[in-house]
């Protein structure tokens, strides 16, 4: 009887490994070269895309077929600016005193449920408190729906910057934050946040090298550290395996961080043509962020939304970012697809690709920097990104093709993470 039992046990466990999932597409966007395929079966198996058979192919009783035939398939999206944390209004300077940890974390989860139902599979998160660490690892535990999340933890300032969480209180509350909070005056200030950024457990390091506009702060955009201490960080995060990405909306700042030794400016308004010759000659990418531009310039106008001074800014500042963009793709800028989702709602991400074509960038080039740009910026280029024999079965689906309607993508009807379908 016993052996009996053990037989049984190990061809049930036979049967699960071996299951595999036939997906059957009408379309796949070949996100590479820029082109439409017609009537493929991918085969997963696990969380690895198996093989791409040609036709539509089901495989053998034991196994799933799904029916995509009339819809286009596309390899999930990668969003490289977020904070999954939380969603900026009207109670956000307020809530910074009246929420807990927990309070946070739990509703990080809507918001990175909602993130992956959007068809992002992948986001890149530049600052929080500390909940997007925790959240990444619960995520990858399969205990939490959402993402998959490279996150930068907290991001790092200097005193009064835009990232120092003590901005706006009252002096009895200000203290005098330091690196392990994220504070940093110095060179050697920089590499000790650096090294707290990896002993706390993040993938990134972000630093915001101008003011910005949500920081109850006077400044948008003038610049925060100097060349040495940027150095300092982004060497400390060379030798730590950390990418490294700068908030900077004034175009000093930019060249500065740029000069740095950073590989990524998020939102870059003000940029100059200099300063855009500069990205081109260093190799440095562009993530744009035009929906948070277009969401605080837009919520500028209602009164109370914003405390005042930020409202001055977001007036000034967020309806500059879409030309910047347009200048800039014309320059030959590298471009990265990023959002600053969290600034606006959550799920809403693929608008940017809309603003971004709106302006001049060929729908091709808006996927690509989605897709297989921002996973090679990321370092898993070998593994997501596309879909391809031996990747990760990141795999979304819309109803019609986004090269004739890149709309289509802000409405993703199928989402498939890592093998286990979320959305169907």
């Amino acid at each position: 009887m016993r052996n009996i039992l053990h037989i049984f046990l190990l061809l049930s466990v036979y049967t699960i490994t071996a299951q595999d999932t036939y997906i059957q597409c009408g379309t796949i966007i070949d996100v590479a070269n820029g082109k439409s395929i017609l009537e493929k079966t991918i085969v997963v198996s696990g969380d690895r895309i198996k093989t791409i058979d040609n036709g539509f192919t089901s495989g053998t009783n034991e196994d799933i077929v799904i029916d995509l035939k009339t819809k286009v398939v596309l390899p999930g999206f990668i969003d490289m600016h977020v904070h999954i944390e939380q969603e900026s209004g009207p109670k956000t300077y307020t809530k910074r005193f009246t929420d807990n940890e927990a309070d946070v974390a739990f509703e990080s989860t809507v918001y990175a449920k909602r993130t992956l139902m959007a068809g992002f599979t992948t986001v890149r998160d530049l600052g929080g408190t500390g909940v997007n660490i925790a959240l990444r690892n619960a995520i990858d535990k399969g205990l939490v729906v959402g993402p998959r999340i490279f996150t930068a933890g907290k991001a790092i300032a200097t005193t009064g910057g835009h990232a120092d969480p003590t901005n706006g209180m009252k002096k009895e509350l200000m203290g005098n934050p330091g690196p392990k909070e994220g504070v940093v005056n110095s060179p050697e200030d920089g590499k000790k946040a650096v090294r707290q950024r990896y002993k706390d457990g993040a993938d990134v390091i972000k630093i915001t090298a101008t003011g910005g506009v949500l920081s109850v702060a006077k400044s948008g955009h003038n610049p925060q550290f100097t060349i040495e201490e940027i150095k300092a960080i982004t060497e400390t995060a060379k030798d730590y395996g950390m990418l490294t990405a700068a908030h900077a909306h004034g175009d000093e700042g930019m060249q500065r961080a740029i000069l740095g030794g950073i590989k990524t400016i998020e939102h870059g308004t003000m940029m100059s043509d200099e300063t855009m010759e500069l990205m081109k000659q260093y190799n440095t990418y562009l993530v744009p962020t035009i929906t948070a531009g277009k969401q605080v310039a837009e919520k500028a106008k209602i009164q109370g939304f914003f405390p005042e001074i930020v409202a001055q800014k977001a007036a000034a500042i967020g309806p500059l970012i879409q030309d910047m963009f347009k200048r800039a793709y014309k320059k030959g800028v590298p471009i990265a697809f990023g959002t600053d989702a969290g600034v606006f709602p959550h799920g809403l991400n693929a608008k940017e690709f809309g603003y971004m074509v709106e302006v001049g960038m060929p729908i091709k080039e808006a996927l690509k920097s989605a897709t297989i740009t921002n996973a090679k910026l990321l370092g898993v280029e070998d593994k997501i990104g596309q879909i391809k024999e031996g990747f990760v079965a990141d795999i979304i689906a819309v109803d019609n093709n986004p090269f004739n309607d890149i709309h289509t993508v802000e409405k993703v009807s199928f989402v498939m993470k890592e093998g286990v379908v979320y959305k169907r």
